[in-house]
């Protein structure tokens, strides 16, 4: 308490009551993929030397990035520094960093692995648990059954699921969940894309190249994030930078899959889009649509590192009025960029923190609890018109 001991006037800084809650980022990547040790590397600018004959010389070049360990890339320019440009040793990871970054992404953190065995990919994920800023984690090309589960099991961790897997789907013409998914678990926390894309790319015998769609889709993420927000479905957008398919699937072929949670990419004219929105938790769960995940995600993280002070704060009233109008203005703005479903703010959440969640039991636990209730919008998956004759008014 300050202290008034002689007379005059006093002013003081009075914390506001209010401290405003900051959404999280919501599509930055994680990407590991394959590196060769052995890659070609650019020049650093300025590195030269005078050959005999007076002709330039490259002198130094930038060295690969250390295998294993999670390097922040933010354009494609960075990416080439620090993992060789567009080749064999690192093709499929690169087609997909570049693919993200071409599709609208603005930031990714990658981690290079040197072999490309299972066990490789799974241990580089364990360096993307303390980057806290990772909402999207892209294995690109690998399909095995070990490491898609290892990357579902790191977004469900329970010191995490604050981040959501994109994964590619097999290499196939059967147009079935167990073809395209194989043996990998349903999972809340990802969604898996057919078929590869064809990017105009062509082999030595004159065929296309096909490329895995995650790190594309992964760019149609965070481009719809930018520019909708992480409520809109990331669906009926068009692939940038892609041709073509692997494999076309019609609207029969389709609905197979829709049913079994596979999201098709499709083509429509000169469009490649992605035509899917669900998650691989199931079609009768409440979290089938990646939006609803990714939201709850979204509003979960945010109050999560917006409430810290409140640790070891008094818990009385006093910090329970001041948790429910914090929470509660930063759901109003959510709720405001059309994200939660409800002509008015209390129709569309509530924020509950009283005696009721905080007993004296709970209290002595050292604990303060905050009920949060939300309404999510969900996206128009099916529109359906109604079309009859009409004669007329009579």
């Amino acid at each position: 308490m300050p202290q008034y001991l002689a007379p005059g006037v006093y002013v003081e800084e009075v914390p506001a009551a209010v401290k405003p809650i900051a959404g999280v980022g919501t599509s930055t990547a994680g990407f590991i993929g394959t590196v060769a040790d052995d890659v070609a590397m650019p020049l650093i600018p300025g590195r030269t030397g005078k050959k005999e004959d007076g002709s330039d010389e490259p002198t130094d070049f930038h060295r690969v990035a250390d295998a294993g360990t999670a390097v922040l890339v933010d354009s494609w320019e960075a990416f080439k520094v620090a993992f060789g440009d567009l080749q064999d040793g690192n093709r499929i990871l690169a087609h997909a960093v570049y693919g993200f970054f071409n599709n609208g992404g603005g930031r990714c953190w990658v981690t290079r692995v040197a072999g490309g065995t299972d066990k490789q990919y799974v241990d580089a994920l364990a360096g993307f648990a303390t980057i806290d800023e990772i909402a999207l984690v892209v294995v690109p090309g690998v399909t095995s059954d070990a490491v898609q589960t290892a990357v579902l099991d790191h977004c469900e961790s329970p010191y995490l699921q604050d981040r959501f897997a994109i994964l590619d789907g097999r290499r196939t013409t059967t147009l079935t969940k167990a073809a395209i998914q194989g043996r990998v678990r349903d999972s809340a926390y990802g969604a898996v894309y057919y078929p590869w894309l064809d990017i105009g790319e062509r082999d030595a015998e004159d065929n296309p190249v096909h490329v895995p769609p995650s790190g594309h889709v992964a760019g149609v993420y965070a481009r719809v994030d930018t520019e909708r927000g992480v409520h809109k479905a990331p669906a009926n957008e068009v692939i940038r930078g892609a041709l073509g398919v692997e494999t076309a699937v019609g609207k029969q072929g389709q609905a197979g899959l829709n049913q079994d949670c596979v999201n098709v990419i499709r083509q429509f004219g000169g469009n490649v889009t992605v035509w899917g929105a669900r998650t691989m938790a199931g079609k009768d769960s409440e979290w089938r649509y990646i939006s609803s995940r990714r939201l709850f995600n979204y509003l979960r993280e945010s109050i999560d590192e917006g409430t810290r002070w409140v640790v070891f704060e008094p818990n009385a009233e006093q910090l329970w009025s001041k948790i429910r109008r914090n929470v509660g203005a930063f759901l109003t703005t959510v709720w405001a960029s059309g994200a939660l479903l409800g002509d008015t703010p209390e129709q569309a959440f509530y924020v509950r923190c009283d005696e009721t969640t905080n007993p004296a039991a709970v209290r002595d636990l050292g604990q303060v609890v905050t009920e949060i209730g939300v309404a999510l919008v969900k996206p128009a998956e099916f529109v359906v018109f109604r079309i009859s004759q009409w004669s007329g008014p009579a």
